[in-house]
């Protein structure tokens, strides 16, 4: 008696991230006449990259790039977007996997919202802004960032005083819109079958505050490097000026752009990364966007002194060791040393590092300093491994069935990878990726 068991195969395809990568393999698909779902966990796509103010080595400005990406998935005739969404189960084989997304309540309607913002202006609900990575606030019915895609207000549960306490309202009670606002809509669980899944979920920046001897969280004006690109954007909380922390009235450490610029500025490497206390791993992009930032700042502040310190500078790419030429010769001071901590003195921010080549102490005093912070796999990367049946590596990070011969599939081969999910890399990298995946799951179409 035969074992043989007849399964259909679907040709819609699963893309499971709604950054670079997730984009770029969407469109791709979409593009050839295919059905994709696109989930992202966030209220809009566009990732991290949404957050940068320029690419290196180019200097191109990363929205530039990005955003018309992001609209075309949003108009988009074969991807169906699901945001503020979560993939919680998948079952099945390669061409009929069946897929459980829990699409959170959003509670506002997308179709009807016109964006006016009526309703934040008088919401009184506040947290910061996952956006402007803390430098600012937000309130809890909002749109993520201007260029958001859906460009479409939501409401934060974990701050909207309707949902915590059942008292409020006020945004209903000013919507122009009749109906558009629901506070009491539920989640809603959404089931379906496709093809093939691409996985590019991206990463998540490492916590500078388990790094204690930085003294990020203690002290106001250590930053990480994400707070700075939005210090450094057109678009962020300052309006593109580098200030200092101060405290807003609601006792949040935020940017404003009111108030004093630093006079000099550190740049610390492999905080998180190259540490046996925390990740052995390079995190690949660190010495190439701290460059970057370094030209940044001497692009806002010309007279102010800043001060690189690394332990190997890794710029292999093309045009990275041309771009390291050019940050020397504009000036910034370039030193290899391991730093070991930052304290305070006066109102100064305190450098102190060991030179790498003497094993000496240098210190140095700045106003302002800057953590380029590591990057780690996603937190529920490893449920969502087992979920898919793939491996992880010891970091976290998701396996390839093969680094030479396969670099996007995996050993579950109707399932590819695509990103930083991978492993760090930057941005050309996720993006060729992610057109690898793309043809990868084209060519299994094909048959």
């Amino acid at each position: 008696m035969s074992t043989n068991q007849k399964v259909s195969v679907h040709q819609d395809t699963l893309v499971i991230g709604g950054g670079i990568a997730g984009i770029q393999a969407s469109l791709e698909i979409a593009d050839a006449g295919k059905k994709v779902f696109l989930v992202e966990k966030s209220g809009t796509i566009g990732g991290h990259m949404a957050m940068f103010d320029k690419t290196f080595p180019t200097l191109d400005c990363a929205a530039c790039i990005l955003t018309p990406k992001m609209v075309d998935v949003g108009q988009h005739d074969n991807i169906e977007l699901l945001t503020n969404s979560e993939v919680k189960s998948v079952i099945g084989v390669p061409g009929n996997y069946k897929v459980k997304i829990l699409k959170r309540a959003r509670r506002v309607n997308e179709k009807t919202c016109t964006g006016c913002g009526t309703c934040a202006e008088k919401c009184p609900g506040r947290a910061l802004s996952e956006f402007d990575s803390g430098t600012t606030t937000r309130k809890a019915i909002y749109i993520p960032f201007a260029q958001a895609v859906p460009n479409k207000y939501l409401i934060d549960p974990a701050v909207c005083h309707y949902v915590l306490k059942g008292k409020c309202g006020v945004c209903v009670k000013n919507c122009p819109v009749p109906d558009c606002i629901n506070l009491d809509e539920k989640d809603q669980e959404i089931e379906l079958t496709v093809g093939n899944i691409i996985v590019a979920t991206g990463f998540k920046p490492f916590d500078a505050k388990r790094a204690e001897q930085f003294g990020y969280g203690l002290f106001p004006n250590v930053v990480t490097s994400l707070e700075l690109e939005r210090l450094i954007n057109a678009g962020g909380p300052t309006g593109g000026e580098i200030k200092f922390r101060k405290k807003d009235k609601f006792g949040n450490w935020v940017f404003t752009p009111e108030g004093d610029s630093p006079k000099s500025v550190a740049i610390i490497h492999c905080v998180g990364s190259r540490d046996e206390n925390y990740n052995k791993y390079c995190s690949t992009v660190c010495c190439m966007y701290s460059l970057k930032l370094a030209h940044l700042v001497k692009e806002k502040l010309h007279e102010a002194p800043v001060y690189e310190y690394y332990i190997d500078m890794r710029s292999f790419g093309k045009g990275y060791e041309e771009f390291y030429n050019r940050i020397k010769n504009e000036g910034v001071s370039v030193l290899r040393g391991s730093t070991v901590k930052i304290d305070e003195n006066n109102g100064k921010l305190v450098v102190k590092s060991q030179d790498v080549m003497s094993g000496n102490l240098i210190t140095q005093e700045v106003d302002m300093v800057v953590l380029a912070v590591g990057l780690e796999p996603q937190a529920g990367a490893k449920d969502l491994a087992k979920m898919l049946n793939i491996p992880v590596d010891e970091h976290g990070w998701f396996t390839e069935a093969h680094s030479l011969l396969d670099p996007v599939n995996t050993v579950n081969s109707g399932i590819n990878i695509a990103g930083v999910c991978q492993g760090p890399k930057d941005i050309p990298d996720s993006v060729v990726q992610a057109s690898a995946a793309a043809a990868r799951v084209l060519q299994g179409m094909m048959g």
